[in-house]
């Protein structure tokens, strides 16, 4: 041991022992400031299934591999920053004795080749993620880049670190080869081997390597350490816990059904709440349960939730990415603050640090931690508000964010939790979401209509629609739920027809709730009225369970035409006792047309692409049904670009049904474009509100001679019935035209 060797491996001790304390106590800071989020123990269980969940996500970048062009090398530097801490500690062995390695492993020749294969992917996969971060930079790509919005500095930070790691164990693996230290085949060292023919056998250029190694970690963990709010660091670690804890304990996304409305770590209970104890949604970060506390903190700003945002990706200023930044950044700013025990009433008065020595304790606040617990969580710039009122709303509730993101952030129950508060407490919401809410209220509908009027689609149909009258006869199979939109939405009603249609050709028996039907509370519920959403929820599930009474679980069984709906049924209404077995019209009707109940089919000669439904596609994951319709109607099925999971939202989820779009480009008129660009003579889709919001879509664009006149947007329940029709037709006829027999 020369005197190189003392003097780097003393340094690299010394600073060593510094930054691995400084990292050892920001983990506990960091902790402490996750649990001052609000108890939830829907978290805990079960295990076994949580913890499968973990490995599959982590060790075979299922949600990463989303975006391929970057999951496999992503995979190769998580995997060298894992497995490359064994090197990482074996460089203070061998800063001090060159020659040293770990016991056992250092003589088994496949632990080198592991190592070698490390150093490689890491450099590799880093050079790769390099180049795409600059191919995507936002001075090439503007606004379309998903990085915009990221900070590039911390950023280059890490990619030099981990390039220099890569490349120090490589170098160290190189240096001391070129010792012969190791007597490995060719295939164990396949780089460093070679590259150590060309190097010094020199015992002070392995400690040097192992130095620079040493001190890009040390330099590493002293800068994180001192910044907590750095998530494309911190995510290494915390990223293991967000997708352990996240809300679905079988693995799925944070999708479908809203998180219930929570106070204390219970589902709050309307008739016994108390504004003044109770938690009402999000009205400050310490709201938050300490699940949002640790999404904020994973956020890698990789920006892929920004990239699929339908808000953003139209010009509005809601980015998934940074309103989950400006979240973490204000908590934790804020945290010393709540630490110290400080809080604040509705009424923005202090009542944590009250009392004799309050003003000592505020003081020993630091200042910043005093100016953030000032600022409101919503406001606009003129009240410092942490989130703007336009992001805010801006959402569609569609939930691409929450499908993309590679470390299960749940954005959509964090926007709506803020929403509650601003509806429920502060009455501070879009001026247009107050005539819907009253017609809720006072009519049982968004669109204001009487409820007498909800069998008025029937008139035009030449058969009698079957009416519940007090009891289910014992061959209804189902329980055809219309919705508000089937119900008194002029396009709308043609898929409510088309399906009642259908059902009757199909000898389906089945029956409709009629006047005593009310909307489901979807709207309601998305726009942040919680209130709302339970009143008109247990109502429905009163008469739902009136409906049922007396039948099994299993021939409980509802048929929707609305995504929304559908989702509700489905996905909410179990949490206030209705269990049912909800299908949507398009899974009942390929059902159908597989069973030849449906038949025959006439081919329908024209071109159809299909959007897909974001409450029907991504919270409920039905794709293949609505596709497979078209393909039995026989039309010439066009796929746009974005479908499926990647689907582009229609802009009308989250309420902004009944919202104006004021900045930007509209919604519907990017999906329409879309639409069009895949010349079809029909738009196909599976849900009323999509119906509506395409259709003025498309007359907008034929206004504008954009579009041809003939196209027009459908639900695949009319492609359907016109291909059965038709075909009908073509059998009456054929039957027609043969001679009578003598």
């Amino acid at each position: 041991m020369g005197a190189v060797q003392i003097t780097l491996g003393a340094i690299s001790v010394a600073l060593g022992v510094v930054a691995w304390s400084m990292f050892a106590m920001t983990i506990a800071r960091f902790v402490r400031i996750i649990r001052l989020g609000q108890p939830d123990g829907t978290r805990n269980g079960p295990a076994l299934a949580r913890l499968a969940t973990l490995v599959k996500e982590f060790a075979a970048h299922t949600r990463m591999n989303k975006f391929r062009n970057v999951g496999v090398w992503h995979w190769l530097v998580m995997w060298g920053f894992l497995l490359g801490s064994l090197a990482l500690f074996e460089a203070y062995g061998e800063v001090f004795v060159p020659t040293w390695g770990w016991p056992i492993l250092d003589h088994l020749a496949i632990y080198h080749f592991l190592m070698e294969v490390l150093g490689v992917g890491t450099v590799v996969g880093i050079l790769v993620l390099i180049v795409i971060r600059q191919v995507n930079h936002p001075r090439r790509a503007g606004r379309v880049s998903r990085f915009q919005g990221s900070n590039f500095a911390w950023a280059y930070f890490i990619e030099a670190v981990v390039l220099i790691e890569g490349i120090g164990i490589l170098g160290v693996r190189a240096a001391k080869a070129a010792l012969g230290v190791h007597e490995m085949p060719l295939w164990a060292e396949f780089v460093s081997g070679p590259v150590g023919m060309l190097l010094p056998a020199s015992e002070n250029l392995v400690s040097v390597f192992a130095f620079i190694k040493l001190m890009s970690a040390t330099v590493w963990l002293i800068v994180v350490a001192r910044t907590m709010t750095m998530g494309v660091a911190w995510h290494r670690f915390s990223a293991f816990f967000n997708i352990y804890f996240k809300r679905e304990d079988d693995g799925d996304v944070a999708l479908g059904a809203v998180k219930p409305m929570m106070s204390g770590g219970k589902p709050l209970d309307f008739e016994e709440a108390d504004p003044d104890t109770d938690v009402f949604g999000a009205g400050k970060v310490e709201d938050f349960s300490w699940k949002g506390w640790l999404d904020f903190t994973t956020c890698t700003e990789c920006g892929r939730c920004q990239s699929q945002c339908p808000a953003w990706n139209t010009g509005k200023p809601l980015s998934p990415k940074m309103l989950i930044t400006q979240l973490r950044d204000h908590a934790y700013a804020k945290a010393p603050y709540l630490l110290a025990g400080g809080s604040k009433d509705m009424a923005g008065d202090e009542v944590g640090i009250t009392g004799d020595g309050a003003e000592e304790k505020l003081a020993k606040i630091n200042a910043l931690a005093l100016a953030e617990a000032e600022r409101p969580l919503v406001g606009g710039p003129e009240e410092m508000g942490v989130i703007d009122p336009e992001v805010l709303w801006a959402c569609t509730s569609c939930g691409a964010c929450v499908e993309q993101c590679p470390v299960d952030i749940e954005h959509v129950d964090h926007i709506v939790d803020m929403r509650r508060y601003q509806v429920m407490i502060e009455s501070n919401f879009p001026t247009e979401l107050g005539g819907m809410f009253k017609n809720l209220e006072n009519k049982g509908n968004p669109w204001g209509q009487n409820a007498k009027d909800r069998l008025a689609w029937t008139e035009d149909l030449d058969f009698e629609v079957p009416v519940f009258d007090g009891e289910l006869a014992a061959d209804d199979e189902y329980l055809f739920w219309v919705g508000c939109a089937g119900a008194f939405e002029d396009r709308a009603k043609k898929t409510t027809q088309a399906v009642a249609e259908l059902l009757h050709m199909a000898g389906v028996k089945y029956k409709v709730l009629g006047p005593e039907e009310t909307c489901t509370g979807d709207p309601a519920r998305r726009a942040g009225n919680e209130f709302i959403f339970q009143m008109m929820a247990q109502q429905n599930v009163e008469v739902l369970n009136g409906v049922f009474e007396g039948r099994e679980p299993g021939k409980r069984k509802i048929v929707a035409t609305c995504a929304h709906c559908f989702n509700s049924l489905a996905n909410e209404y179990s949490e206030l006792g209705g269990n049912y077995e909800v299908v949507h019209h398009t899974q009942l009707l390929n059902k159908l047309v597989r069973e030849k109940r449906l038949t025959p089919v006439a081919p329908v000669a024209e071109d159809v692409t299909y959007h897909d439904p974001c409450y029907l596609g991504r919270h409920n994951k039905v794709y293949t049904p609505p596709r497979d319709l078209v393909g039995a109607a026989g039309a010439t099925f066009r796929e746009m670009p974005r479908h499926e999971e990647r689907s582009m939202c229609c802009g009308a989820g989250g309420a902004r049904m009944w919202m104006e779009e004021r900045i930007g480009k509209r919604i519907n008129l990017e999906r329409v474009d879309e639409a069009l660009g895949t010349a079809p003579s029909k738009i196909a889709t599976g849900c009323p509100f999509c119906k509506v919001m395409l259709s003025d879509g498309v007359t907008t664009r034929k206004s504008e001679q954009v579009a041809n006149e003939s196209v027009e947007v459908v639900d695949v329940a009319q492609l359907l019935l016109n291909a059965v029709k038709r075909g009908d037709e073509q059998k009456d006829g054929a039957a027609e035209a043969e001679p009578a027999s003598s």
